[in-house]
């Protein structure tokens, strides 16, 4: 305060001046006295009076203007509690006024007023730097949304009222972009709108004052033009806004006002790079509970700026933007510019950005406006590290109280730091101490060792440094290890045919295989010919092609990896987001090459569905994978990152989240992570998941549109899903399909609180329709599931689901062999826990029925040799793993045998539905030999492995006849002996 001191007594004494002249009633000597005695108490309104002034000319100024309010602070202090309901204050006093010049007053005299309030309270610290640039939006938006209501009802009683086809009348929406889009508004800020109505229509004509009909498009823009002027108008009171209409659809040649539909056809079809930056801010002004507008205007506008896929596309975009940037200052001598400058309040807002567009359409948490709250959900996702993100924090904080200080001294738009020396005293003093909030929104002091502008400009230039050095890694040019790709292969694109066989000379390939590598080069070269690249497309190709050749022909398996990795760059070759994704992430190109080397499957997945590549960024996870039991956890978060109305994203992301586990699972087995019994667990339970999230989600639209079951209470469902197969075995593979049985606990009754009423039992019929629906639709993102409802009851001729009584009954009275057969492999996967155990006790009956062995021996060596009959069709030089004799069947049919003919006799063998813990419970009772279970569990192991094994590299289960020869003979032999 003491560099300020010579500034203050000549400003109170002007103020009491005025004070005096406005109120010839007080005492002069008074006032005067006052001045000397508190001028430098700041404990006391004069003293603060007089350091707010010495701060800021605008606070002088508006004092000046309205002595009013220089009275009332003179007597008592303004607080940051004044600095409330803008709205209600503001309609308050636009109530009373019909005139426009008195229209057009009251919006500025209560704006500098107010922004008066909120410099007195920046410089006093009597609120934090954030709550300073929400407060400044949040008076932006009551005065903009004040004028707007204020002028619509005068266009109504001119025009009439704008009416939709339907007769339904028309509101005037706003956007606001940029700073007051994400509350972050300064204090000379530009605001920057877009304008738009739901419908086209024409206006209704009410009262004998109101002239012709016109359209909406003309009611609106007329409104439009007379909002900006109540806005932007310099008059004798000043202005309130200078207001930026260049962001709408085709920037100043484009219609002021555009209809909803008309919004959304320009930004499918016409919408650029720089919009979708833009529209990251885009927030709609004033908006009122459960608007339906709002939400339709919202929904339509996010597909815009978030993409579903992860888009590196941005990235470069950003760069050429800071570019561009960056060379408008070298131009324009802006080097010191706070904002625009290295390390400025731009480079922290395209950390943001670049975060928001590459993955916000996957990560709801990552579509809100303010800068300050996308920070920590970066955080959260590891894309920064908790010191970047601190030093993000605390930089943007230091320059955005710099910026606010600077533009409150005058009310001048300015990121420029001052060169004079009254000026210079006041950054210095605005940024040596300050409040500001810490990530868990607690008040916390700043405090800076700033004695002159030397120790000034130090600190400012350290907190650039922190951003300048997070934004070059995150953001910055082509690193060193993206530069070091001169090689052979770097002219591949442009190439002739003796050109590329010196290149594969080059790359050490043996000459008998050249000309079919050859051929398969030509083959995708020809193929980029006939897709649509576009520029940019191309130029990144051609910086990826020479890395990708380079690490090709360094595997040994180069022959077989080539036409992959081919395969899948010319899938992705039109959608150049992945190709970024690719050259900005060598280590995830190094990790796809890896991985499509050892895995067919892999390779297939990444080019059928390029979203995944985006799992392979995080190498360490594909090493240390989620463990299997948190992924129902893990898939509710991944859900509740949508947007929670919209059920094709929700039935599109099931697809992408099972993808994704897949290729997580995968990538961790052929990296060695994971023992096959482990990758069947971690198959099982993500089919668990989904099955749970589906039926969940059936249960919304069914209960929708038909209520629930009136006897249902507390949230129950009294549904259960019964896995068979390999689900029910804990043993799913990559490739398997579910084998489901639908069951439900039937009381009698119907529906209550639906739009149509049905039978219970109708109703949980629907339900399961609706289940096998959403497993079964094929959309971008592939079938969720293949889905076999066989072993339900009486097969394709039965129902989809039935009640526990009648499937017990059927088990009981009509299932055959087989079936029972089946029933040992089942076990509940979804469904409250009073009906798993009711399934439990059910199946335990059944199994434990007493039967003739006889016929038990004959039922299944039948059933044996007719599926041997109907689905073994090796040639004789071949073993499928599966079918054939000796084989995972016959394992299968043993455990299952077994079950079927001592659980009679011992219930408690019934516990497990799969095979491994089958056999070795058999060998705990003495059923089998100790020897034969171990022997039984290894032949079983290994042949699934193997299956694990071919199913990865895109091969089906069959190997040599060769292969497998000890195990074969035990299992064949082992078969013998328990069947004859």
């Amino acid at each position: 305060m003491t560099a300020l001191s010579a500034l203050i007594a000549p400003k109170l004494t002007s103020l009491g001046t005025i004070l005096y002249q406005s109120f010839p009633e007080m005492d002069t000597h008074d006032i005067f006295q006052q001045i000397q005695q508190y001028q430098k108490d700041k404990s006391h309104p004069i003293g603060r009076l007089g350091y707010a002034v010495a701060m800021s000319d605008l606070v002088e100024k508006v004092l000046q203007k309205q002595p009013h309010l220089l009275v009332q602070w003179w007597e008592k202090s303004p607080t940051f509690a004044d600095c409330e309901q803008y709205s209600v204050r503001l309609n308050n006093q636009l109530s009373g006024i019909s005139n426009e010049a008195e229209f057009y007053k009251a919006l500025r005299v209560f704006r500098n007023a107010e922004m008066a309030k909120l410099s007195f309270c920046q410089s006093l610290n009597l609120a934090t730097v954030e709550e300073i640039f929400i407060h400044l939006s949040q008076l932006a938006e009551s005065l903009i949304i004040g004028a707007r209501d204020w002028l619509y009802r005068k266009a109504c009683a001119e025009m009439g009222t704008p009416l939709d086809e339907q007769g339904k009348p028309q509101s005037f929406y706003i956007l606001g972009m940029g700073k007051l889009g994400g509350f972050e508004l300064n204090f000379s800020s530009d605001i920057d709108l877009i304008f738009t109505y739901p419908a086209q229509g024409e206006t209704r004509i009410e009262g004998s004052n109101a002239r012709k009909s016109v359209d909406n498009a003309k009611f609106f823009t007329r409104l439009g033009q007379r909002l900006i002027s109540a806005l932007d108008d310099f008059t004798a009171d000043g202005f309130v806004y200078r207001t930026d209409m260049r962001l709408r659809p085709f920037g100043e040649s484009g219609a002021l006002a555009l209809s909803f539909a008309a919004m959304e056809q320009y930004y499918q079809d016409q919408g650029r790079d720089w919009e979708r930056y833009a529209m990251i801010k885009g927030r709609i002004l004033g908006v009122q509970a459960h608007d339906p507008n709002v939400t339709h205007l919202e929904k339509m506008l996010r597909p815009f700026v978030y993409r579903r896929y992860i888009d590196f596309s941005v990235i470069q975009s950003l760069r050429e933007m800071k570019g561009k940037i960056e060379r408008e200052v070298r131009r324009r001598g802006l080097e010191d510019n706070i904002k625009l400058g290295a390390g400025g309040i731009r480079e922290v807002e395209f950390i943001a950005q670049v975060f928001q567009l590459i993955r916000g359409g996957r990560e709801i948490a990552l579509q809100q406006h303010s800068l300050l709250k996308i920070l920590p959900e970066i955080a959260k996702l590891g894309l920064i590290t908790q010191t970047q993100y601190q030093h993000l924090r605390e930089s943007y904080v230091f320059l955005r109280r710099i910026e606010n200080s600077l533009q409150a001294i005058n009310d001048q738009q300015t990121q420029t730091l001052p060169t004079n020396e009254t000026d210079q005293l006041r950054l210095i003093e605005a940024c040596r101490y300050f409040t500001c909030l810490d990530e868990h929104n607690h008040q916390i002091e700043c405090t800076y060792t700033i004695e002159n502008w030397q120790d000034f400009y130090r600190t400012l230039q350290q907190m650039q440094e922190k951003v300048r050095a997070v934004f070059n890694q995150l953001i910055g040019e082509e690193t060193e290890e993206k530069a070091e790709t001169e090689n052979q292969w770097q002219d591949f694109l442009e190439a002739d045919f003796d050109e590329i066989v010196q290149m594969l000379e080059e790359s050490s390939v043996q000459s008998e295989y050249i000309n079919e590598i050859l051929d398969k080069l030509a083959q995708f070269k020809e193929s980029l010919k006939r897709r649509i690249i576009g520029n940019r497309g191309r130029e990144v190709l051609t910086q990826l092609m020479p890395t990708v050749f380079s690490l090709i022909f360094k595997q040994e398996s180069y022959r077989t990896l080539l036409p992959r990795m081919l395969h899948l760059i010319e899938k992705i070759s039109s959608r150049t987001t992945y190709l970024e994704l690719l050259l900005e992430n060598p280590q995830a190109l190094r990790q796809v090459i890896e991985l499509c080397a050892k895995s067919q499957l892999i390779a297939d997945q990444l080019a059928q569905h390029p979203i995944l590549l985006d799992e392979l960024l995080n190498t360490e996870s594909l090493r240390h994978p989620l463990p299997f039991t948190q992924y129902a956890d893990e898939l509710q978060q991944y859900l509740l990152r949508l947007p929670q109305d919209d059920e094709e994203e929700f039935i599109n992301a099931l697809r992408q989240f099972k993808q994704a586990t897949l290729l997580r699972v995968a990538a961790a087995d052929i990296l060695g992570a994971l023992p096959v019994m482990k990758v069947s667990d971690h198959l099982t339970y993500l089919a668990e998941a989904i099955i749970q999230s589906v039926v969940n989600l059936a249960w919304k639209q069914v209960s929708a549109r038909f209520g629930i079951p009136q006897h249902l209470q507390n949230g129950e469902k009294n549904f259960l899903v019964v896995g068979y197969g390999k689900l029910g075995g804990i043993e799913l593979g990559y490739k398997s399909d579910l084998d489901l049985v639908f069951l439900y606990e039937a009381m009698e009754g119907q529906t209550v609180g639906g739009k149509k009423i049905i039978d219970s039992n109708q109703f949980y019929l629907k339900l399961a329709q609706k289940i096998v629906s959403i497993f079964s639709l094929n959309t971008s993102a592939g079938v969720l599931y293949d889905i076999d409802m066989r072993l339900r009851p009486s097969g394709d001729a039965g129902l989809l689901g039935c009640s526990l009584s009648a499937f017990e009954n059927y088990q009981l009275n009509e299932a055959w062999t087989w079936e029972k057969q089946a029933l040992v492999r089942a076990r509940p996967v979804f469904g409250e826990q009073s009906l798993r155990k009711k399934f439990e006790t059910i199946r335990q009956r059944v199994l434990s029925t007493p039967r003739d062995m006889a016929t038990l021996k004959q039922d299944v060596s039948a059933m044996r040799e007719k599926m041997f009959s109907h689905l073994s069709h090796s040639q004789e030089n071949e073993f499928n793993l599966k079918t054939d004799r000796g084989g995972i069947t016959d394992i299968e049919f043993i455990a299952q045998y077994l079950m079927l003919a001592y659980a009679p006799n011992n219930p408690a063998l019934t516990k497990w539905s799969d095979n491994v813990r089958i056999f070795e419970s058999m060998a705990n009772m003495g059923i089998i030999h100790q020897a034969d279970s171990v022997r039984l569990k290894q032949c079983y192991t290994n042949l699934r492995n193997k299956i694990h094994h071919l199913n990865l590299v895109g091969s089906p289960s069959i190997v040599s006849q060769n292969d497998f020869v000890e195990e074969r003979k035990f299992i064949e032999r082992f078969w013998k002996n328990l069947f004859g």
